[in-house]
């Protein structure tokens, strides 16, 4: 059955490969239970409700990545779409909740037309191969500058704006903490290089308890007021009814305030950031999986687009915002999985997750960011697949995978890739090797830098 399904000996995989794949992107995605209601509550909305909508559209995004296309690759709210939906649209814009969730459910429509029309597929196929090579690196050094601000290890500062944590100043919170992602990094790294399987899922689960015996010694201070939480898990009552405040609200929405303008710009921004992080994700973690074909395509592209159209649009349906392929699918990619068996395995914690919410929500960000960084560093051995004796290609490669952790946005790094790769190829003398849709994708970028 699961053979006929998902065609495992054929992706040189197993069951047991896949589950272990699945529980572990499920692991490294799990903090999303915890911080979307966190954000999207700011506009208004129950935290409650959010989490039960989280954790479904999830599960529907998840399963029919798993059933249409047959990948391992998980999808959830994605974050800085969410902060854009409650603090600009519902913040600064003024605009009610119920109104930014019909506009994501209209990009949601309008990306299941892009996705049925080619036109999502055929800008994944216009993205030069090296490009795509660097888009994997950047992926990488993305997630792992990620890992190190969920571990508390790399820190605001002003003069310099990033900077090492002062492992003295608040040892028994901040300190203890990035202590010990410290050590669970190692420990993955060590039980990895050993080949133990499930070293990325073990070294999760070894740096929780070891926060958690830290807590129970007295190292770890719980401090809700700073951030920092109880490691157990709270099993207080949870209200299942509250779905109902939030599903179906994007069809209340009031348009008498609205101007139709901002609307439209409020859901050209969804579409646009939602388009390319979705590509750029898929692009990192079929390239580790050594999905891509020898031209740098991705079969059954199609349907694997549409099921992250069809999860935005249920999301919006249920409660919450843009749902979209998430970059740590990579975490378990590189636990081996190769097929949607992994992805259903992670869709069907997610729906567990709702009525184990206090155990998941319990797992702490130092206890997944050493999965993220050493899946980070996973991802960024691509690069030396890139051809750095043409320079033409390997400049925009190298400042496409600069810009996304610097810019600290997957779609902001393929906008720097698209343009440096145009402008320099054209000025260069090399504009046969330039497809019209490069261009066409290069002047919308650049029109998003000067309207948006």
């Amino acid at each position: 059955m699961l053979e006929k399904w998902f065609k495992l000996k054929e992706n040189n995989t197993n069951v047991k490969t896949e589950v272990v794949a699945g529980v572990t992107t499920f692991m490294t995605m799990a903090y999303i239970l915890a911080v979307n209601p966190s954000i999207l509550s700011a506009s208004g909305m129950d935290s409650n409700a959010v989490l039960m909508a989280t954790a479904l559209a999830s599960f529907i995004g998840t399963l029919a990545m798993a059933l249409l296309a047959n990948y391992p690759f998980a999808l959830a709210p994605g974050l800085g779409l969410n902060a854009y939906f409650a603090y600009t649209v519902c913040g600064e814009m003024g605009y009610s909740w119920q109104i930014a969730l019909l506009a994501v459910f209209i990009e949601g429509l309008i990306f299941v037309v892009l996705s049925v029309t080619n036109v999502r597929e055929a800008i994944f196929n216009a993205i030069p191969l090296q490009l795509k090579k660097g888009v994997s690196v950047g992926i990488g050094l993305f997630i792992a500058f990620i890992a190190f601000q969920n571990a508390g290890i790399v820190v605001n500062s002003d003069s310099t704006l990033v900077t090492v944590i002062d492992f003295t100043a608040d040892f028994h919170t901040a300190g203890i903490s990035a202590l010990l992602a410290i050590i669970g990094t190692f420990c993955i790294a060590v039980m990895y290089i050993k080949g133990v399987k499930g070293a990325i899922l073990i070294g999760i689960f070894v740096t929780w308890i070891l926060g958690i015996i830290c807590q129970m010694a007295g190292l770890y201070v719980v401090t809700p007021d700073a951030g920092y939480y109880s490691l157990l898990p709270s099993w207080s009552s949870f209200s299942f009814g509250a779905i109902g405040q939030t599903f179906g609200q994007c069809f209340q929405a009031d348009f008498s305030s609205v101007r139709v303008i901002d609307f439209i710009v409020i859901v050209f921004a969804f579409l646009f950031v939602d388009v390319f992080d979705t590509l750029g994700t898929l692009i990192g973690c079929a390239n580790k999986a050594k999905m891509l074909d020898k031209d740098g395509k991705l079969p059954r592209i199609k349907p694997a687009l549409l099921a992250d159209a069809i999860a935005t649009s249920a999301g919006a349906v249920l409660g919450t915002s843009t749902t979209t392929t998430f970059v740590e699918s990579s975490a378990g990619v590189a636990e081996g999985g190769r097929t949607g068996l992994a992805s259903v395995v992670t869709g069907f914690l997610f729906l567990l997750a709702i009525f184990l919410a206090p155990v998941f929500t319990a797992i702490p960000g130092f206890a997944t960011a050493p999965a993220l960084l050493f899946v980070g560093f996973l991802m960024i051995t691509a690069v030396v697949q890139i051809d750095f004796d043409d320079m033409s290609e390997a400049i925009p490669a190298y400042l496409c995978l600069l810009a996304m952790p610097l810019m600290y946005s997957i779609s902001e790094g393929i906008a720097v890739g698209v343009i440096s790769y145009v402008v320099i190829n054209l000025v260069c003398g090399k504009a046969k090797k330039i497809t019209p849709l490069m261009y066409i994708l290069a002047v919308l970028f650049i029109c998003k830098y000067i309207f948006l």
